[in-house]
């Protein structure tokens, strides 16, 4: 099996991520514990600093704070189904498997035929090549003992109109389904729509869908009245004086909305 990759656009940025939580778990101070994922970004051949330059750990952070909402879920529904979107390259399924989990990653053809190399499917833990968009997949889903939806760095890549109608299906779908997925702030996604240039090698994919963290719940319950309950958090770097002032960015209504967030909706 080589280990080199060929992606571009929007795929690419599976490797963007698994820099960032690769580089992370490698610390002794590592705020994620995650053997698969540093065995693929050993395995890859890849210049990820080239490309990427020096990583954050904000991505680590936020495959965290998901493992921290999806595992006790796990052990309120045995049995249950996790829908992770934009699978890409993470490994929540190796990190959160209880032995009882139903496991679908959705995500684009070369995404999955990247992620089949390095994560062979298993009999709970299933493929599906196809984008979130397509509808289809929701045919998939199991809802017997319970639903959860992931979807780590996708929104963002989606226009507005796409990303309404997208929640709308799954709320309205899956009574009782929570949905977890990240934001970035407005002025991060008009920088990128100018063209945001991460190193010298690397132009980011435009990031349509941008969001005030304030304005989360109340846009998602114009959406919908299969909202029942929103909650809202941002994130950050896992260390240094970013990661210290988070805190009181949370805090004071002035700075809430610069940051990221992450954002967890369970319908009626």
């Amino acid at each position: 099996m080589s280990d080199d990759v060929a992606l571009s656009g929007v795929p690419l940025t599976m490797l963007w991520t698994l820099h960032n939580r690769g580089s992370e778990v490698k610390r002794p101070d590592a705020v994620l514990t995650d053997p698969d994922c540093e065995r693929l970004y050993d395995t890859i051949d890849f210049d990820y600093v080239r490309t990427f330059g020096a990583p954050d750990g904000t991505h680590a952070v936020r495959s965290a704070r998901f493992d921290e909402a999806l595992r006790p879920w796990l052990a309120a529904h045995p049995g249950g189904t996790v829908v992770e979107l934009a699978a890409g390259l993470e490994t929540q399924f190796q990190r959160c498997d209880d032995g009882r989990v139903r496991w679908l990653c959705v995500d684009v053809p070369e995404s999955i035929e990247i992620r089949r190399r390095f994560l062979p499917p298993t009999e709970r833990c299933e493929y599906l090549p196809i984008s979130a968009l397509d509808l289809s997949w929701l045919n998939h889903v199991d809802p017997a003992r319970g639903v959860f939806v992931t979807a780590q760095g996708l929104f963002m890549y989606f226009a507005p109109e796409d990303v309404c109608h997208l929640v709308t299906a799954i709320l309205e779908r899956f009574p009782g389904v929570e949905l977890m997925f990240d934001t970035i702030p407005p002025w991060f996604s008009r920088k990128t729509m100018r063209g945001f240039r991460k190193t010298p090698d690397y132009l980011a994919p435009p990031m349509p869908w941008g969001v005030e963290r304030s304005r989360i719940a109340a846009l998602l319950r114009s959406w919908t009245p299969a909202v029942d309950e929103v909650t809202v958090s941002s994130y950050g770097p896992s260390h240094g004086p970013l990661a210290a002032t988070l805190p009181l960015f949370a805090a004071l209504p002035v700075l809430r909305d610069i940051p990221p967030a992450i954002v967890r909706v369970r319908s009626c």
